[in-house]
C-alpha cells in the first residue's frame, strides 16, 4: 500500500515555535509535546526577555509561547516588545496563572490565546494550532466572561485588579504577592526603588487599600488565583 500521503504531510514546512519559559522542565515538556507532531517543531528556547528577543532576532518563529513570569524579566513586558518589533509573530501565553487573572489583559497586549500549563497535552497542541490559523484560543468559560464584560462593563463593583491598574502596576502588584520586597522588584524590573513606590501608592489607591498590609494581602490572594 502507498504511504504517500504520510510522506506529503511530513514533507510540509512545520511551524516554528519559540518557547519562551523560565523552567527548564516546563520547556522540556513542551518541547516534547511539540516535536512528536509532523506539522510542528521547535526552533528554540529561551528563559528571560533579553534571551527570547534575540531567539527571535535569529531565528524568526512563526509562533512565541511565553509565560508570563520570567527570570529576571516579565511576560507582559515581552509580549508588548514582540507586537511592536515582530507583528507577525504569533503569541500563545502558556502560564500558571489562572485564565481569569490576565487572560483579557494579555489579549488587549497583543497575544491570541492564553492556556494554563496544567492543561492536557491535546488542549496545548489545540490552542497551538488554533493561534497558528489565525484564531483567538481562549478556556470557553474566559471567553464568554470577557464578551459579558464587554457588553455590560460599567464600573459595577466587580472589576478585578487586571481591570484597573496599568500594565506596570499589575507587574508590580504581582511580584509582591510572589513575595518581593520593594528592592527586589525593582532590580526584576529594572527600575528605581522610588518608582517602585509610587507604583505601590497608585495600586493602594486604585484597589482602595488602607495600608502595605493590606496590599500584601490582596496581592498574594490574586497572585495565586484564589
Amino acid at each position: 500500500m502507498s504511504r504517500k500521503p504520510h510522506t506529503t504531510r511530513s514533507a510540509r514546512k512545520r511551524a516554528r515555535i519559540l518557547l519562551v519559559d523560565d523552567h527548564p522542565l516546563v520547556r522540556e515538556r513542551l518541547a516534547e509535546i511539540i516535536n512528536r507532531e509532523a506539522d510542528l517543531t521547535v526552533c528554540g528556547e529561551a528563559e528571560d526577555r533579553h534571551e527570547a528577543i534575540a531567539a527571535i532576532a535569529a531565528r524568526r518563529p512563526d509562533l512565541a509561547i511565553v509565560d508570563l513570569t520570567l527570570k529576571n524579566s516579565d511576560g507582559l513586558e515581552l509580549i508588548k516588545d514582540i507586537r511592536s518589533r515582530w507583528p507577525k509573530v504569533r503569541i500563545l501565553v502558556v502560564s500558571m496563572h489562572d485564565e481569569s487573572l490576565y487572560a483579557e489583559r494579555v489579549i488587549r497586549l497583543g497575544a491570541m490565546g492564553y492556556i494554563t500549563k496544567q492543561e492536557a497535552s491535546r488542549r496545548i497542541l489545540l490552542a497551538i494550532r488554533r493561534v497558528l490559523a489565525g484564531s483567538i484560543y481562549l478556556n470557553e468559560r474566559v471567553a464568554a466572561r470577557i464578551v459579558g464584560r464587554l457588553g455590560t462593563h460599567s464600573g459595577s463593583g466587580t472589576e478585578t485588579p487586571a481591570d484597573v491598574l496599568a500594565d506596570r502596576e499589575l507587574q508590580v502588584f504581582n511580584l509582591i504577592g510572589r513575595g518581593l520586597n520593594t528592592g527586589e522588584i525593582a532590580a526584576r524590573l529594572h527600575i528605581a526603588v522610588k518608582t517602585v513606590e509610587t507604583y505601590r501608592a497608585r495600586t493602594k489607591e486604585k484597589l482602595k487599600l488602607r495600608n502595605s498590609s493590606e496590599l500584601l494581602q490582596v496581592a498574594i490572594a490574586w497572585t495565586h488565583g484564589r
